[in-house]
């Protein structure tokens, strides 16, 4: 495409004696005092203004960018690549292969679907911890994951040989995030094309991507402009269809001052998001400036780049300074490519001058002097506790989760309340009821016996998962090193981890398994358990795999509340195992620190966790690494061969890997009988000329949900029971039940996930009383019954009923998970009436043809009188049709009973024409397919 350079901004760089095209951000008056993050958008738009669809009226708004105005102007921002993992890229590359027959039956090339961005998966979702604790656990799952996915990976391998410029990091290899920040991401793009004058040019322009998963932010931290998006844009994006977005407000967060010794990144990105959650950033980005920023090492910054999700902001960006460049030379990237980015970020005024005036929307603070020792839980990450805290805090959650205890055992157990300092035991009795956390905690003490002679007591608050994952902090070398240290000093101590406790390491990258082997503190925490697992997403995802049979059962049978402790970034309902109420982020020393301590209920400041040889109580300050001793082992143990070693072969993988059978042609030969990969019903019936949209009529509600529901509440991706939806249409089809996998794994089989909706077995819907799980009220059936969600849907299809979603405030926050709304979708939802929206599931829905419409200020369903048990009609929609985008449409609800219809208006939460266009279609996908034939 040859740019329109209405600015004349198009020139050459010379770096050291290389010739790049460039545009120039000094062409455009007003850029010097945009922030960062905007700089970049700016870039965008000059180098691919067409006068079309990007036009110099979209330039002069963005470098004229009013910091105090709400976002109206609407931009299209063009990513530079796409990165995928595995579980949210299946159903991707399955919709591109559907895509290509579509083509094909309207009369299109089949090879015109294809990416014309680089696209990149990383199989890092797939791997449970099935074994765990001892030397084999690392081989056994990864035997056991291909086992259970192989017919997943050998669809992956055709897309990688049927799609132009798409990559496959096969499984084993790293996490998603990791692996984009340490090889992936390249700071400053390169691509030749053709120049004005017609002659081949080499492009230097910023690297930006979009991500199918939620903490694609991670690369914010090394300068990299770049957020998740359901696999739905994703796919757009892959087929150049540029990104609809408002021009964005700006949140300037100024760093100062040092993190004290105790404290850790994890405790900086835990009070960061619960500053920034508190403030309101959904929809924003997030820029980090000030004097301090050159204090934050690089892998803080992505630590803290990573969590943007957590505390909604679109980005959380870091500038381009000379951090960045020493940590693309320790990661192995080439000289020249460091080179570049050095003169190209000084040149576009994108290197981090603290002395330079920007202009931000809103201004936070934080001296990370004053940042202490959290954890975050029991269910949300923005529920931040200081570790001094943890005890009392978790007392008081507990009342949530357990019920009261009579009066008699309570007397009882009052005569026999322990001091605050002593030890507290699994086996010890009820000390108080859950009405009155300060005085002590609810207790069952249930008696387990192993198999292997392990004999103990499991009580509420039991830590049974101490995990130490995800791509949060496995990349940060000071945390990862923090852990291994206090093990050490653990292990010296005479201390070990509690029986109960299910332990594993899950790395985001080889290279941390090179510097705990050459730093030699691998054996200490593989003596307390902590052996290699698996390098991938593992249980912050929900692939924890089973807790023990003895240890599952003593749980089920007595109802008991346990935790786990990660050091992920999510601790959702329902997330990380069936049989964990309560989950708590940690750094992963502190990970290893609950392992020892083996409980929630545990103060570690009066709390021993241990006695020396003459009795004296062993303290966690006791054990505590310093700041100097983790630096002085970062400094000797990591170099850049460690990352030119691993990353030297990252595409070839295992011999697993390459002996799978590779299918071949430009078309996917679906099998009928795969339980994982299907072709999806998206494309079928579609015409040229979508059909006008039209008002809803009749409609019932399916769910009636309250606030901070989540996309894993939508669309879980763990295990499911064989008594589900999902589960007996796996056993109809001759599928064991130790073969189900995960709803992650079966992605690509929309039969699996359409009945996986709303299957969250800690959904609280509220058309039922007191009842989790996947279950709602069937209006077709005579007084309304209770049945599974999906067999409602199931009745409401056959019977021609529309169905809309209630919900509250936060409606699909956390991942960007395109199922919740691909199930949403196909379960027959039209319309979602919810408080407010994360900014993903919103543009998901949208993408997937499903209305969200919000309550205005004030209003919900409670403060309207609604039961949910009413029919409803939205008048209005056909609006759209004119191609104007009405603020408003007219709900109407009318009582299933006597009683008088309740109207309001709802604001259409479709914010740009592009969006505008995709609901028109049907769908983005369906809106691409369109233009390709077009």
């Amino acid at each position: 495409m040859v740019t329109a350079n209405s600015f004349g901004s198009r020139g050459v760089l010379d770096v050291a004696g290389t010739s790049y095209e460039i545009f120039r951000l000094g062409a455009v008056e007003g850029a010097q005092k945009l922030p960062f993050s905007l700089k970049v958008l700016l870039e965008n738009l000059l180098r691919t203004e067409d006068g079309a669809n990007i036009t110099a009226d979209h330039v002069r708004a963005l470098a004229g960018w009013n910091p105090e105005a709400e976002p109206d102007t609407e931009i299209q921002f063009t990513p530079a690549r796409v990165i995928m993992q595995d579980f949210t890229g299946v159903p991707c590359v399955v919709d591109l292969a559907t895509m290509r027959e579509a083509v094909a039956e309207l009369g299109g090339d089949p090879k015109r679907v294809n990416p014309l961005a680089p696209a990149e998966m990383v199989i890092d979702h797939s791997v449970q911890i099935d074994v765990f604790g001892n030397a084999g656990a690392l081989e056994r799952n990864m035997e056991i994951e291909y086992q259970r996915n192989g017919e997943r990976y050998q669809f992956l391998r055709w897309g990688q040989t049927a799609f132009d410029d798409f990559k496959v990091v096969p499984p084993g290899m790293g996490i998603v995030h990791q692996v984009n920040l340490e090889y992936l991401a390249r700071t400053v793009m390169t691509r030749e094309v053709t120049g004005a004058d017609g002659q081949k040019v080499v492009r230097a322009y910023p690297d930006t991507c979009v991500g199918t998963d939620s903490h694609t932010t991670m690369v914010n931290g090394l300068g990299v402009l770049g957020w998740g998006v359901g696999g739905i844009e994703a796919e757009a994006a892959m087929l150049g269809q540029p990104v609809s977005m408002l021009i964005p407000r700006v949140v300037g967060f100024r760093l100062s001052g040092s993190i004290p010794a105790g404290a850790t990144a994890t405790d900086v990105v835990l009070t960061i998001t619960e500053m920034l959650r508190r403030h309101g950033v959904v929809g924003k980005f997030v820029e980090f400036y000030g004097e301090g920023v050159a204090e934050v090492p690089l892998a803080n910054r992505a630590t803290i780049g990573n969590m943007s999700p957590e505390f909604g902001s679109t980005a959380a960006m870091f500038p381009i300074d000379e951090v960045t460049l020493e940590y693309l030379r320790l990661t192995g990237r080439p000289a020249e490519n460091v080179a570049l980015v050095e003169a190209y970020a000084k040149e576009q005024g994108l290197w981090h001058d603290p002395s330079t005036e920007i202009r931000f929307s809103e201004y936070l603070e934080l001296d990370l002097s004053t940042v202490v020792p959290s954890i975050a839980g029991p269910k949300r990450p923005q529920d931040r506790v200081a570790l001094t805290h943890a005890k009392e805090q978790f007392r008081k959650d507990l009342a949530n989760y357990v019920h009261a205890v009579d009066d008699d055992a309570l007397d009882e157990a009052l005569d026999e309340t322990f001091p605050a300092s002593d030890v507290p035991a699994m086996t010890a009795p009820l000390v108080a009821s859950a009405a009155s956390p300060g005085r002590g905690r609810p207790s069952r003490a249930v008696p387990v016996s192993m198999t292997d002679g392990r004999e103990f007591e499991l009580d509420h608050g039991a830590v049974t998962i101490a995990s130490i994952t995800s791509c949060t902090n496995t990349s940060n070398p000071s945390v990862m090193l923090a852990a291994a240290l206090l093990a050490r000093n653990a292990v010296e101590q005479g201390l070990s981890s509690k029986p109960w406790v299910k332990t594993s390491v899950a790395p985001g990258s080889k290279v941390v398994t090179d510097y705990y082997d050459r730093s030699g503190l691998t054996p200490y925490l593989e003596k307390l358990g902590f052996f290699i697992v698996g390098y991938g997403c593992a249980t912050c995802i929900g692939n924890s795999g089973p807790l023990e049979d003895e240890i599952s059962s003593a749980i089920s049978a007595h109802d008991l509340t346990v935790a786990a402790v990660l050091s992920g970034n999510r601790n959702f309902e329902g997330r990380i195992n069936p049989d964990v109420k309560m989950n708590y982020l940690a750094s992963p020393p502190l990970v290893v620190a609950y392992a020892l301590a083996g409980t929630l209920d545990f103060d570690f400041e009066h709390d021993p966790l241990g006695l020396d040889a003459e009795g004296n109580g062993i303290f966690l300050r006791d054990i505590w690494p310093s700041p100097a001793e983790v630096q002085a082992v970062i400094d000797s143990s990591i170099d850049q061969e460690m990352f030119t070693s691993s990353y030297g072969s990252i595409f070839e993988g295992d011999e697993r890997w390459r002996a799978l059978p590779t299918p071949a042609g430009d078309t996917f030969a679906w099998d009928p009988a795969s339980t994982y990969v299907r072709r999806p019903p998206y494309f079928e019936g579609i015409t040229a000329v979508p059909e006008p949209v039209g008002d809803i009529a009749g409609a019932r509600v399916l769910v009636m949900l309250g606030d901070s529901v989540t996309t894993d509440h939508i669309s879980p991706a763990g295990s499911f029971k064989s008594d589900t939806p999902a589960g007996r249409y796996l056993l109809e089809h001759g599928v064991q039940r130790r073969d189900f996998n995960s709803y992650g794994s079966r992605r690509g089989n929309h039969e699996v996930m359409i009945r996986g909706t709303f299957a969250n077995i800690r959904l609280r819907n509220r058309l039922l009383d007191g009842v989790e799980g996947g279950f709602t009220r069937d209006f077709t059936q005579t007084g309304g019954p209770q049945t599974y969600i999906y067999d409602a849907a199931r009745n409401y299809a056959i019977a021609g009923t529309p169905l809309v979603v209630l919900a509250g405030r936060e409606y699909g926050s956390g991942s960007s998970r395109d199922w919740a709304a691909k199930g949403t979708a196909l379960l027959g939802v039209r319309a979602v009436i919810a408080e407010s929206y994360e900014r993903i599931h919103r543009s998901n829905l949208i993408g997937m043809g499903v209305l969200p419409l919000q309550f205005r200020q004030g209003e919900n369903a409670a403060a309207l009188g609604l039961s949910g048990t009413e029919t409803f009609s939205v008048e209005g929609i056909t609006a759209l049709n004119g191609g104007s985008i009405p603020d408003t449409v007219r709900v109407t609800a009318v009582p299933e009973e006597d009683g008088e219809p309740v109207s309001f208006d709802a604001v259409l939460r479709i914010d740009t024409p592009g969006e505008a266009d995709y609901y028109r279609n049907g769908g983005i996908l369906q809106y691409v397919l369109r233009q390709l034939v077009g």
